[in-house]
């Protein structure tokens, strides 16, 4: 029996009006990364679980992840102007020696912020470790101790959100999931392309050896110490069936790859 054998792989549908994956934000502008980061993902399953955010993470941040971006959804930017009803200075990020907020010096009674979110997208993340923690974070979702949010407590997920477990590799399962794209979005993609049974879609895999780093992996979400650590992933494309009916009085428009029929333009 190998390891494979033990372990399972649980696919997650990461869908909702607005989403927010922030990896570097701070202060008055929170930008939102192209796809889920890791931390967010263990963010969710973690608040799923009951578990505290003193809590420690290593069985979690030991998971592998692969993200499928089924559509990409587009950005919007909320802005926002906040001020004090009563008329006093904002207060600063500084604290008193009795750990209170100082006021702004020079007094500021304005703050300009800027939100950035993804709206309309679909994302398919898979999650591999052992069967039995796996199993036991399947429950957790269906049955979540905490609200769960996608990036931010605003960003309420849409049903369904787990797909069950699979098994096999982090990325069979992901190849092999039906296109979790809305059925707009896929109807007007298959206008242009034959209603073909199989898409090219973008992914990022978990990966030692691959190319890229990413600084999301968290070690603690404690509110005093939050801090991260990175991670090596790699970036591909991979086939998966659309649930369409192939229609030979459609044909496809193109045979080359074509990046913007994978963005359902």
């Amino acid at each position: 029996m190998t390891a494979r054998d033990h372990t399972s792989v649980l696919l997650l549908r990461l869908a909702a009006p607005l989403q927010s994956w922030g990896d570097r934000s701070a202060f008055n502008r929170r930008e939102t990364r192209p796809e889920p980061t890791k931390s967010g993902v263990v963010g969710l399953l973690a608040a799923a679980a009951g578990r505290s955010r003193h809590t420690a993470l290593d069985d979690l941040t030991g998971l592998g992840l692969g993200i499928r971006i089924d559509q990409p959804g587009s950005i919007l930017r909320d802005y926002h102007t906040v001020s004090d009803y009563r008329g006093q200075p904002l207060l600063s990020a500084a604290v008193s020696a009795k750990g209170r907020q100082k006021p702004t010096s020079p007094a500021k009674h304005t703050h300009i912020t800027q939100r950035f979110y993804l709206q309309d997208a679909v994302f398919l993340a898979a999650v591999q470790g052992p069967r039995e923690l796996i199993t036991t974070l399947e429950h957790a979702v269906r049955h979540p101790a905490f609200p769960l949010a996608l990036g931010r407590r605003s960003c309420v997920p849409t049903q369904p959100l787990t797909l069950g477990q699979r098994t096999g590799s982090l990325e069979d399962a992901l190849r092999e999931e039906p296109w979790q794209a809305s059925s707009a979005v896929r109807e007007r993609w298959g206008c242009h392309n034959g209603d073909a049974a199989n898409i090219d879609l973008p992914a990022t895999l978990d990966d030692p050896a691959g190319d890229e780093v990413h600084e999301d992996v968290p070690l603690s979400f404690a509110p005093t110490s939050r801090s991260f650590t990175t991670r090596r992933i790699r970036h591909t494309y991979l086939t998966a069936p659309t649930g369409l009916r192939p229609d030979p009085t459609r044909p496809q428009t193109t045979t080359a790859h074509d990046p913007f029929a994978l963005l359902g333009w």
